[in-house]
């Protein structure tokens, strides 16, 4: 049950939130949020399973309803919070905006932080290394030869850290950071830790003293599977002290399977293979070959083996099975007997020789620590090694899942090879799970303290049985779902017209009719939107219209011609001035885009949202399903694009007093048997639907 100071502390805030926001106004589903992430936490509904999964649509207030509603029960027990976000919007609103507000109106003390993984540091030994003009071992771990603007960059950084202006965080350099220069000095696990003296006060281990003295923390969906696919509480706090808040949770399954996943090149790896052949006798020197002399021995053996055998897999492979995207998918993941034997030699030579070079990298590390040898060498010895351990682990893991054999139950695995875009006549093998579920189950949801899931959109065709699947949700009993219907007047604000067309998206022609329809629907608009399913007719509709475009004096402004902030700031200045604006995007504008007020008042979608199964995953998914005997058009693609068109229709209102249009251009929404069920799971607009 839920203490009584706990609703006490909740309701103070409440009350201290009035008095803080200038014309407040209590929201009855907010409040109805905040009270059930309360009960849930404090075990009211189910003592074990603490899990509340709530759609809160647009205008609810949804990131202040969770920290009113979580805050309070973590500090009483204290317990972490860690809030995931998917986007950096959403970071920065809770850390510039809500987090602030909320230190306000909450009467105890509490810290908050932005984490974020080992990735996003410099390691302040390998900048220095990088800018030693005398040390040709760092030059010769660049896959290709440095540049002087690289060399130049990288000499203005080191001074801005040993000046004090520059905190090694890759996001805060006023310059975007080249990747190439970023590989170079990214901090490590291998050889960047705080048990050795030059790495104490590295910028990762003066983030991490800061992360753990912390009661809230805010990361981001691929920082948390970082952390629980190393077992959890080695970036993160423990899921046993952690109470968890996945803002956005529908991207949390594609993050979860991403991570999953692994690719390695087969020459490519051949070749850091060969560098590292001929660094491991210094390396073992460093070591002293009396303890590492047999880790040196298993290491080159397995070296030995491996190079061949990836060169030999990459001239076995039959350039007949190619698609024409490069892709040559094994159906249902099964490999041809070949290259089955070849995968099992392959993982045991890779795991062999990562545990070997492990051994002769705790070995100088040890002896750095003792100072048996030179601090100077030892560090280069570590990065060096710590280089190759990272590539060694990778080409573990793909050999590991390559040789894997198939389950009786649940989905295979995906296992593919692509042609290499940057190394002429090489390879890279790829395998992907199919459902990560029983994953997420294992290690975060079974682990926490409280799970908390929101999204403006959770539910596919008004269910949550689609989200479930795919996020491991399987004590759905015990589980508190919530479907909070956003405060807007849809029915009276906004409009959506389903047109007369005489052509489906499907049809060739499709295309040309949007060229001649268009116009009508962006007349006499002062702010538009329009939403296209492939960058190709986008660009095709987009080339043809640029006359009657400026004829009219209309801006119209393209995806992908100019950034996406550069587009928006242009948007935005056309509007304030009472410009005709029209936009045109993809999918990613149909997402996390805010256009408030006059910025948007004609929302034009040219076709429903379906995603086409082109990757090799989406294809090895739907095989699976057809292969039980079920329908992925249904299953897998028709709960996606309820959940895409949803996403879509809400760029139109996102205040309470905004008003405007959707035209959807695609009538199988009126047409086809699953039609009904998209139009249902739009919000209550009133619908003008014109017949043919």
């Amino acid at each position: 049950m839920l203490h009584n100071q706990i609703k006490s502390d909740i309701k103070q805030c409440y009350e201290n939130l009035g008095n803080q926001l200038d014309n407040f106004i209590p929201r009855r589903a907010q409040n109805y949020l905040v009270a059930e992430i309360a009960k849930t936490l404090g075990g009211e509904y189910h003592a074990k399973h603490r899990m509340l999964v709530g759609e809160a649509g647009t205008g609810i207030g949804k990131s202040l309803s969770y920290l009113l509603g979580a805050i309070p029960f973590a500090v009483f027990n204290n317990k972490k919070v860690l809030i995931s976000t998917a986007t950096v919007a959403l970071q920065e609103q809770l850390i510039n905006k809500d987090l602030p507000l909320f230190n306000r109106i909450y009467p105890k003390e509490f810290s908050f932080i932005l984490a974020k993984g080992r990735q996003r540091y410099c390691c302040n030994h390998k900048l220095e290394a990088s800018c030693n003009s005398d040390d040709n071992q760092q030059v010769s771990l660049w896959d290709e030869k440095p540049k002087k603007s690289d060399l130049d960059l990288l000499k203005r950084m080191l001074i801005a850290t040993e000046g004090g202006k520059w905190d090694g965080d890759r996001d805060s350099w006023p310059t975007t950071i080249p990747d190439r220069v970023w590989q170079q000095i990214v901090a490590d696990k291998h050889s960047c830790h705080a048990g050795l003296p030059k790495h104490r006060d590295c910028p990762f281990a003066k983030a991490r003293e800061h992360l753990e003295k912390a009661d809230v923390i805010i990361a981001n969906h691929a920082l948390l599977m970082a952390d629980i696919e190393l077992g959890g509480g080695i970036i993160l706090p423990e899921p046993e002290k952690t109470i968890y808040v996945i803002d956005e949770a529908h991207h949390l399954p594609q993050v979860a399977r991403d991570f999953s996943s692994a690719a390695a090149s087969l020459k490519g790896a051949a070749s850091w293979l060969e560098k590292l052949n001929q660094s491991v006798g210094k390396l073992a020197e460093l070591a002293d070959y009396k303890k590492s002399g047999r880790f040196q021995t298993a290491l080159s053996e397995n070296i030995a083996q491996l190079i061949p055998s990836l060169r030999q897999i990459a001239n076995n492979i039959d350039d007949t099975h190619f698609n024409k995207d490069g892709v040559y998918r094994f159906e249902h993941g099964e490999l041809p007997t070949w290259l089955q034997e070849e995968a099992k030699g392959c993982k045991d030579a890779s795991k062999k020789a990562l545990q070997a070079l492990g051994k002769i990298h705790d070995l100088i590390s040890e002896r750095t620590k003792d100072n048996e040898i030179l601090p100077r060498l030892g560090e280069q010895a570590l990065t060096e090694s710590g280089f190759y351990l990272q590539r060694l682990e990778n080409l573990e893991k793909v050999w590991n899942l390559m040789a894997q054999p198939n389950k009786d139950k649940g989905a295979p695995l995906a296992r593919w090879i692509e042609k290499s875009q940057d190394r002429e006549n090489d390879y890279i093998i790829e395998v992907s799970p199919l459902e990560v579920g029983y994953r997420l189950d294992q290690l975060l949801w079974s682990r926490a303290v409280g799970s908390i899931l929101v999204s403006a959109t959770l539910r596919a065709l008004n269910q949550f049985d689609y989200f479930c699947r795919q996020a491991g949700i399987y004590e759905k009993e015990a589980t508190r779902f919530l479907a909070l219907a956003s405060p807007f007047d849809y029915q009276n604000n906004a409009r959506l017209v389903i047109p007369a067309l005489p052509l489906e998206p499907q049809a060739d022609k499709f295309t040309d009719l949007l060229i001649d329809t268009l116009p009508e629907y962006l007349e006499g608009e002062t702010a538009s939107l329009v939403l296209f399913s492939s960058y190709w007719q986008m660009n095709q509709v987009a080339d043809k219209l640029r006359p009657l475009a400026k004829k009219n004096r209309w801006d119209l402004l393209i995806q992908g011609e100019e950034s996406r902030h550069v587009i928006l700031k242009k948007h935005q200045e056309n509007c304030k001035k009472g410009k005709t604006s029209i936009l045109f995007g993809t999918g990613s504008f149909s997402e996390g885009l805010d256009l408030p007020g006059d910025l948007l008042k004609n929302l034009i979608i040219t076709k429903i949202p379906f995603a086409v199964p082109t990757s090799p995953v989406e294809e090895a998914h739907a095989e699976y399903i057809e292969s039980r005997g079920g329908n992925p058009f249904l299953q897998i693609s028709v709960p996606e694009a309820s959940k895409k068109l949803i996403q879509s229709v809400g760029r139109l209102l996102r205040k309470e007093e905004d008003t405007g249009r959707v035209v959807l251009l695609d009538r199988r929404v009126i047409t086809r048997r699953y039609g009904k069920a998209l139009l249902d799971s739009l919000p209550p607009f009133e619908r003008v639907i014109e017949h043919v």
